[in-house]
C-alpha cells in the first residue's frame, strides 16, 4: 500500500478550524485520527473544526480528565485525550475503546503517541507543530490515496 502525506501551514486558528472541517468531510464511519503534538499546537481546535463539519453544534473540550467525550452529529465523534492516561493500568480501557472505534463513529485521539504500537494500522496521523506565534504546521498522513481530494480542495482555497 502507498502512503499519502500532506503538509499545510495554517496562519490563524480559523484556518486550522477550516482545514479540520475540510478534512472531516473526507472521513468515513470507523476512521481513526491519531493527533500528535506539543501542548498548545491546536489538537483540540482541530477536533472542534471536525466536529462542526460533522454537525455537532456544542462546545468541544479536551477530555483530559474523563479521557473520552462523545459528540453527536451526522456521525458520532469519539474524542479521546490520552494526556493523563496510564497505558500500563489502562489496558482494560484500551480494549473497550478499540470496540468503540469499530462502531459507526469517527475517533479522534489526542496524544496518540501514548497509545503505543498497537493502534489499528489503518488510521490517519496528524502531527501539529508550532510554526510561529499563530502559525501551525500540520502534517496529515494516511495509508492509501484518500488524501487526493483534500489536497486539491485546500490548494484551490489557498489560491483565492
Amino acid at each position: 500500500m502507498s502512503r499519502a502525506e500532506l503538509t499545510i501551514v495554517t496562519r490563524a486558528e480559523e484556518e486550522t478550524l477550516h482545514l479540520a472541517a475540510r478534512f472531516a468531510e473526507a472521513l468515513r464511519a470507523g476512521d481513526i485520527v491519531a493527533l500528535c503534538g506539543e501542548l498548545g499546537t491546536g489538537k483540540t481546535r482541530f477536533v472542534a473544526g471536525a466536529a462542526r463539519a460533522l454537525g455537532y453544534r456544542g462546545r468541544v473540550r479536551s477530555p483530559s480528565f474523563t479521557l473520552l467525550n462523545i459528540y453527536r452529529g451526522r456521525l458520532p465523534l469519539y474524542h479521546f485525550d490520552l494526556y493523563r492516561w496510564d497505558p500500563e493500568s489502562g489496558a482494560g480501557e484500551r480494549e473497550e475503546w478499540l470496540e468503540l472505534m469499530e462502531d459507526e463513529g469517527i475517533s479522534f485521539i489526542e496524544w496518540a503517541q501514548r497509545w503505543g504500537a498497537d493502534l489499528p494500522p489503518r488510521h490517519w496521523r496528524i502531527e501539529l507543530r508550532h510554526a510561529g506565534a499563530q502559525e501551525r504546521e500540520i502534517r496529515i498522513r494516511q495509508t492509501g490515496m484518500r488524501l487526493g481530494p483534500l489536497h486539491a480542495a485546500w490548494r484551490d482555497e489557498r489560491r483565492r
